[in-house]
């Protein structure tokens, strides 16, 4: 069946976004920083934003149990957008093509509410999309089946006819569960070709 649809994550995909652009100037020491990342402020407890919850309060919460790190842990939410690199330009201009060629396209992506904002000021393709689905903006987040269908049923989109891309494969997994055509991202090149195989014109 063919695709006339393209559903795009957005950190890893579109987004150049990794804790480490924010803090090797923050914490110089590569084992201090490493420590912090992985037993502090972790992926677990960022996604917990991503979930829903309001940044001053995951803030409060994890500077309550490490108040020598309270400086640091503030600085993941005052400065997020320095953990932005920027757009990966070989992505955007993937997107740019599907866009001028009539291709609807959607983003579904893990993403705080309140950051969601913050990106779509700094980065003006995010607004061009025919609709979006933000975890922290629905409270639920991938790999949960229910946000998938939250975007299939808000945006009355064919799943057999939809094509998504994600840099993480259990999100792609849920997403071939639902019956989304999905492919792993490693990058725009085989994104490219992927989307040329499924006859899209890029």
């Amino acid at each position: 069946m063919p695709i006339d649809t393209v559903v795009f994550d957005i950190g890893g995909v579109l987004l150049d976004w990794n804790p480490n652009y924010l803090y090797e100037e923050l914490i110089p020491d590569q084992e201090q920083r490493e420590h912090f990342l992985t037993n502090i402020a972790t992926s677990e407890w960022n996604m917990r934003q991503d979930a829903g919850r309001a940044w001053a309060d995951a803030v409060e919460e994890l500077s309550a149990l490490h108040p020598q790190h309270a400086e640091w842990i503030s600085a993941y939410d005052t400065g997020w957008l320095k953990m932005v690199r920027g757009v990966i330009e070989d992505t955007v201009q993937l997107l740019e093509e599907l866009r001028a060629a009539g291709i609807p396209t959607y983003a579904l992506t893990n993403f705080s509410a309140e950051k969601w904002q913050v990106a779509l000021e700094a980065f003006p393709v995010l607004r061009g999309f025919d609709g979006t689905v933000v975890s922290g903006v629905e409270e639920t987040v991938k790999p949960d089946e229910k946000i998938y269908r939250i975007l299939l049923e808000r945006y009355d989109l064919d799943a057999a006819r939809t094509f998504y891309t994600d840099d993480v494969q259990r999100n792609v997994d849920t997403a071939r569960a639902v019956g989304l055509q999905a492919e792993l991202f490693t990058g725009a090149a085989d994104l490219r070709q992927q989307l040329k195989d499924h006859g899209l014109p890029v």
